[in-house]
């Protein structure tokens, strides 16, 4: 019985030592276990993407006014003339309007103002100060001027008669003026502005004579010829080349 025992012990034991390296082998390749993989995902690059620098905006440059045109010394100094002479007139009239009551000065006073503007619009243009600025009525920078002016003051205030035939000298006189600054110019701007002043005159010079030859007085020009002065008074309405 014990040797029977002994021997059932002893083929246990030489059983497990066979088949103990089988049940080691399917616990190695039979392992159900999962090792975790502790390596992490690669992370996403959020650095922004590096700033573009745009290329410098291309400033145009600035739009410039391109210069005047280059007067000559005659030219200017004619702008200056006759933006004064054509202020006495309308000084002249608007005295004379007060002194005598007679509408006509006052109608020829509006031109003048309209006249004299047109002038400065050109002292303005071409960057010329204007002599009259600042100046009243009967203020005159230019001597020769100031003291015409004065003359023709004393003049107009005699009679209303001399008052009429002040104001034809007057404008006999600018018209005179005008076509010799004229001849100095060929702006056209310029050119434009005196043919106006000249026709305005002429209309002028005909309106003081229609009146003079009411009262019964046939005014003999002093600055203009003869001829001239037949020609203008003539053409009613009309600009008359002389």
């Amino acid at each position: 019985m014990e040797r029977k025992q002994f021997l059932r012990y002893m083929g246990a034991a030489l059983g497990w030592v066979a088949v103990a390296p089988l049940l080691t082998a399917c616990d190695a390749s039979g392992d159900s276990t999962t090792t975790t993989d502790t390596t992490l995902p690669p992370v996403a690059d959020t650095t922004p993407p590096p700033t573009t620098t745009p290329p410098p905006t291309t400033t145009p440059p600035p739009t410039t006014t391109p210069p005047a045109t280059t007067l000559s010394a005659e030219e200017i100094a004619g702008l200056k003339f006759m933006r004064e002479e054509e202020k006495l007139a309308h000084d002249v009239y608007v005295a004379l309007y007060d002194l005598w009551n007679d509408n006509i000065f006052n109608q020829i006073s509006l031109s003048e103002t309209s006249h004299t503007e047109a002038v400065l619009a050109l002292l303005v243009k071409y960057g010329i100060a204007d002599p009259a600025a600042g100046n009243p009525a009967g203020v005159f920078t230019d001597p020769a001027l100031q003291t015409l002016y004065n003359t023709l003051m004393a003049m107009g205030s005699a009679t209303q008669i001399d008052a009429l035939k002040v104001g034809a000298l007057i404008e006999e006189t600018d018209i005179r003026d005008i076509e010799a600054q004229k001849a100095v110019t060929d702006e056209a701007d310029i050119l434009t502005v005196y043919t106006s002043l000249l026709c305005g005159s002429q209309n002028h010079l005909r309106s003081f004579n229609d009146n003079l030859v009411k009262k019964g007085v046939t005014y003999v020009p002093q600055v203009i010829t003869q001829a001239q002065w037949d020609a203008i008074v003539a053409a009613p309405g009309t600009c008359v080349a002389l």
